[in-house]
């Protein structure tokens, strides 16, 4: 992958059960849902969790202030590299120590917590099924499970585990199309309100220590509300083209595409072909994310996102049937 796509980037890189579901328990999960969004957002709270992917397991801390001045929250390692992130109404500023150069993309780099658009599963052809089921006890408080299941292999499943009062998100796991998971982040340690200690938020790190985290924006590219040059001629069920950038002022080589499905996000990059630099030709794993690349003449076709391998490989497939008939 060529400089346009592939930049160093010091971030921490982030961060369900199918059947028959009735339309209760589906608008039931709803309301859940909709409350661990603003539960998240809106609330103080802090304590310990792990986040376990790839066969790793991270020991982490966290603490977050909300209040009339705004959100404040600080992540950090307990375990392992150390790592670092702030984030407030200056931005997001972090430490990585094992850091290497990563996609910045914002569908690569991204927070442990998942952010849902909840609109996207609110249809009942969004591709995926709502349902709340279960009880459990987790970092000391009692929290209830709410699935959300995908109705093909195009797209991963979700289980969350809300605190019961408030709807704070104690457990979380990323389940493939196997109902496997593909990463885990749970509460050892949990605390909320006044029962938080917000000189937490205060990091032992010199200033001159942290980097500024910026969001995917190549040099010299513009957001184009125009059509891409290439689209596919297909794509999985519920997938549709949410934005496109393009090189400023080039000869339209370079591109970049996101289609959703409203919850699960793809990147598709086309640009000159790099000989053997970036990712290499077919699947790659990028973490929880699939990427796949496909040369087509002297251009080079990546698609990068949290879904399954068959979706990658699948648009990829078919942005290159689009660029072989121009």
């Amino acid at each position: 992958m060529s400089g346009y796509i592939r930049k160093t980037l010091l971030v921490l890189v982030a961060i369900g059960v199918s059947g028959s579901v009735s339309g209760e328990d589906s608008s039931q999960a709803r309301v859940w849902l909709e409350r661990m969004a603003a539960a998240m957002s809106h609330m103080t709270y802090q304590g310990t969790f792990v986040y376990v992917h790839d066969g790793i397991v991270e020991t982490m801390r966290i603490t977050h202030v909300a209040n009339d001045e705004g959100e404040r929250e600080r992540i950090y390692s307990l375990s392992g590299p150390q790592r670092e992130v702030i984030r407030d109404k200056w931005g997001v500023r972090c430490i990585l120590e094992d850091s290497a150069s990563v996609m910045e993309d914002p569908i690569v780099a991204r927070s442990y917590f998942p952010e849902l658009p909840l609109s996207a599963i609110e249809s009942k052809n969004s591709g995926y099924l709502l349902e709340t089921s279960g009880r459990a006890r987790i970092a000391g408080h009692m929290a209830i499970r709410v699935s959300i299941s995908p109705q093909d292999s195009y797209r991963y499943g979700y289980e969350f585990w809300l605190e019961e009062g408030t709807g704070l998100l104690l457990k979380w796991v990323l389940l493939d199309t196997n109902q496997q998971a593909l990463a885990k982040l749970m509460f050892t340690e949990f605390k909320m309100g006044t029962s938080v200690n917000w000189d937490e938020l205060e990091s032992e790190s010199r200033k001159d220590d942290f980097v500024e985290v910026k969001t995917f924006t190549p040099e010299e590219t513009v957001i184009s509300s125009s059509s891409p040059r290439w689209q596919p001629g297909k794509l999985p069920p519920g997938f549709r083209l949410e934005s496109h950038s393009h090189l400023r002022g080039g000869n339209g080589v370079f591109e970049h595409s996101v289609y959703t499905d409203g919850l699960a996000a793809v990147s598709v990059y086309i640009e000159k072909y790099a000989g053997q630099a970036g990712i290499r030709p077919g699947v790659s794993h990028l973490g929880t994310n699939n990427a796949y690349a496909k040369r087509q003449g002297e251009l080079q076709i990546t698609v990068i996102g949290e879904v399954p391998a068959i979706t990658v490989r699948s648009i990829a497939n078919e942005m290159a049937r689009a660029v072989a008939s121009r």
